[in-house]
């Protein structure tokens, strides 16, 4: 299978740096975000998955991608991508990580690709991208059972890997990478840029982060001071 072509973005990377959040400050965001601004984990979800359909279009132009989608929330957002990436004319696979343990959101997002008509598949299939929205930044300990498996087949494809939010595997919270973790050639980091990622450099690749909609008050209340981050596009390039 030939490899496609990985124009780079036509925007350097944002200046001054974004300010980093630790995984408890994320956990946080998220709850403020949810049980007192009334923002539905459905809009951050789709916000997440739309834009990281864009940055694969714009990265990539994929004609075919496989998106590997693990249960929780970062399969979701993989699964709203799928959506998007169909929409606009790609030639989607899913193969999910734990089809019996899905969260209710991203199984809402699985049903509406499946009445779409996108094949979700039992085993990977090769194609000009791949997609990683297996695990997220709730992780502890190394992937096991079919996170595991999916991670590996990720390695071991010659397309490029675009993570959602991290490379499966790594540890957000202190940078470990874990075993196995997916090796990126870019991840898509969601809100602000988390920690863990600006240690291990090794396996994210080309860095950006995206607009999920978190007002800055939101952060200050964190004690992290920005204001309109996204006030240049909803997806930036960090490094």
């Amino acid at each position: 299978m030939s490899e496609p072509s990985t124009p780079p973005l036509a925007t350097p990377p944002v200046s001054p740096p974004l300010p980093t959040l630790s995984t408890a400050q994320m956990r946080e965001v998220d709850r403020i975000m949810i049980d007192e601004l009334g923002i539905t984990l459905v809009q951050m979800m789709e916000n997440a998955g739309r834009n990281l359909a864009d940055l694969a279009i714009s990265r990539y132009a994929p004609a075919s991608c496989t998106v590997l989608a693990g249960p929780g929330g970062n399969g979701g957002g993989g699964l709203v991508a799928a959506r998007h990436l169909a929409n606009r004319g790609v030639d989607v696979a899913v193969a999910l990580a734990a089809p019996a343990a899905m969260a209710e959101v991203p199984a809402d997002q699985l049903g509406i690709l499946e009445r779409m008509g996108v094949a979700i598949v039992e085993e990977p299939a090769p194609a000009a991208l791949v997609v990683d929205a297996v695990l997220g930044y709730s992780l502890e300990g190394d992937p096991r059972g079919g996170a595991a498996e999916l991670i590996a087949w990720a390695n071991e494809t010659p397309a490029p890997v675009l993570a959602l939010d991290t490379p499966s595997g790594l540890d957000l919270a202190s940078g470990r990478v874990g075993d196995p973790c997916v090796v990126a050639d870019a991840t898509l980091t969601l809100a602000l840029p988390k920690r863990g990622l600006l240690a291990a450099g090794e396996v994210v690749g080309a860095l950006h982060v995206a607009d999920i909609a978190v007002p800055p008050a939101v952060y200050a209340r964190l004690g992290v001071a920005v204001e309109a981050p996204f006030a240049a596009g909803t997806v930036l390039r960090l490094a």
